[in-house]
């Protein structure tokens, strides 16, 4: 058995020398704190079991020599060699069949779940043989150790004095991996256990310095439970060629020297105190808020009973409002009814205005064309008149042999004619001109009587129209007669 020594006080590992029976023991358990992860059983087989064989066949040979004396010696000889070699036969048989039990027995070795045992004919190397039971029946074959592959080892290893970046050592840090043995024999045969103690613990001092160096001293305590991934990965480079796998790490505690552990009591004294004032304003906080919060409930239920007293007086005003604008709607119709029927009545008025109008019209047109064609027939009668008090030649007729043709002549009778005419034509003259004044005098009497008639014709139209108008008012027909009219339109 050998040991191992680990100076910052973690986990040893080491392997121990048992028998076949506290092999399990020493596997979970392992041996006074230590781990054990490899087990070197006791041979206990030997070569002893050849004594019986030995003797066995001795006795064999024995029984047969007696035998012959039997059949070739005398009689008395021969009985007491009959004697012995029947006995003497049986020992010898029974040697041999407890020679081969005994080494039938010694072949049996059973490996236990979870481990790998490494096979050794004549000191070398054999193979690896897993779990269960195995028969070594070449009596050189041996199982020289049996290694556990299938547990997750951990492993403490508290570091001391580790350097921070400003160079202040820590009081310890304490480091925690399981790892786990992925190839036995070349575990078994390149280090071993105790050797793999001394390499892991200067793997793990080396990697946690590493990290040590890289915080500040007041971030010390950061380190517990960071992730160390890196650190696991650098461990299995260092660590892959013994066949050995780190499965998991952390840095469970970190204990700072004591004048920084006093420094940090004070902060954290302090920080208590500025808990203890936080919560303490906190509290006071709350209650100010608290105190706000119901003034605000009690502002918001005088706000709503003023903003119901708000809405019943908006709603009294609505209302009132509301009866003052049907009032004046109604006024509004009834002054809008009577506008429109006064509308109405004027509107009917102006087309009966405007129907007599055309209507008079129409008769100036008629009358016009009567007028103007007793005016030409007038004239026509003036002009009659006219050309009958026209002058007219006068043809003096003389005999050419009377002497009648000179001058003194035709001027003596130039003087005469007007004189004779104006005797003779001035009964005609007063009557053409009597007739010319009384067909002027008929044609204005016409006209004025055919505007007499107009007239006439338009008051009484007038006159039916106001009385239809005043009768369909008196009847209150003229607003629906209006709205009436409007949609016919």
């Amino acid at each position: 058995m050998s040991e191992s020594f680990n100076p910052g006080g973690g986990s040893n590992i080491k392997e121990s020398l048992a028998s076949w029976g506290d092999l399990a023991g020493l596997l979970r358990g392992g041996d006074q704190g230590a781990i054990v992860p490899v087990v070197i059983p006791r041979d206990t087989r030997g070569l002893r079991w050849t004594i019986l064989v030995w003797f066995g066949l001795f006795a064999i040979t024995s029984a047969l020599m007696m035998s012959l004396h039997v059949a070739f010696g005398g009689a008395v000889a021969g009985l007491a060699y009959g004697t012995l070699a029947v006995p003497t036969l049986l020992v010898g048989v029974l040697s041999v069949l407890a020679a081969g039990l005994w080494w039938w027995r010694g072949s049996i070795v059973e490996i236990e779940e979870g481990t790998t045992g490494i096979l050794t004919k004549y000191g070398a190397f054999a193979k690896s043989i897993g779990p269960g039971r195995h028969y070594l029946w070449h009596p050189w074959a041996r199982v020289d150790f049996v290694v556990d592959t299938r547990t997750e080892i951990p492993y403490t290893a508290p570091v001391l004095a580790c350097p921070t970046r400003e160079n202040v050592p820590l009081k310890s840090i304490e480091f925690f991996l399981k790892f786990r043995i992925e190839e036995p024999y070349r575990f078994v045969t390149s280090i071993g256990a105790s050797n793999f103690d001394l390499v892991l613990s200067s793997a793990v001092q080396d990697a946690i310095r590493q990290r040590s160096r890289m915080v500040n001293t007041e971030s010390a305590y950061d380190l517990r439970g960071s992730n160390v991934e890196d650190m696991r990965s650098l461990l299995n480079t260092q660590l892959h060629k013994y066949g050995v796998t780190i499965t998991g790490c952390n840095i469970p505690d970190v204990q700072l020297p004591s004048q920084y552990q006093q420094h940090l009591a004070t902060r954290e004294r302090v920080a208590k105190e500025l808990v203890a004032y936080e919560q303490e304003w906190e509290l006071t906080r709350k209650r100010r808020i608290d105190t706000l919060l119901m003034d605000i409930e009690r502002s918001k239920k005088t706000r709503d009973a003023k903003i119901v007293e708000v809405n019943a007086s908006l709603n009294k005003a609505r209302k009132d409002v509301a009866q003052m604008l049907e009032e004046q709607e109604t006024e509004a119709q009834r002054v809008r009814y009577e506008i429109e029927t006064r509308g109405r009545a004027d509107l009917v008025a102006a087309e009966n205005e405007a129907k007599a109008q055309h209507r008079l019209a129409t008769a100036y047109r008629d009358n016009r064309a009567v007028l103007e064609y007793e005016l030409a027939r007038r004239r026509l009668d003036v002009g009659a008149a006219l050309a009958e008090r026209a002058p007219r030649p006068v043809v003096v007729q003389t005999e050419g042999g009377s002497g009648d043709g000179s001058a003194l002549s035709t001027l003596l009778t130039a003087q005469l004619l007007p004189q004779v005419l104006d005797n003779g034509g001035g009964a005609s003259r007063s009557l053409g001109a009597s007739a010319a004044h009384e067909a002027f005098e008929g044609v204005q009497g016409s006209v004025a009587a055919a505007a007499a008639r107009q007239q006439q014709m338009a008051e009484e139209y007038q006159s039916q129209q106001d009385t239809a108008m005043r009768q369909q008012f008196e009847r209150g027909d003229g607003y629906r007669g209006g709205q009436g009219g409007r949609r016919g339109r």
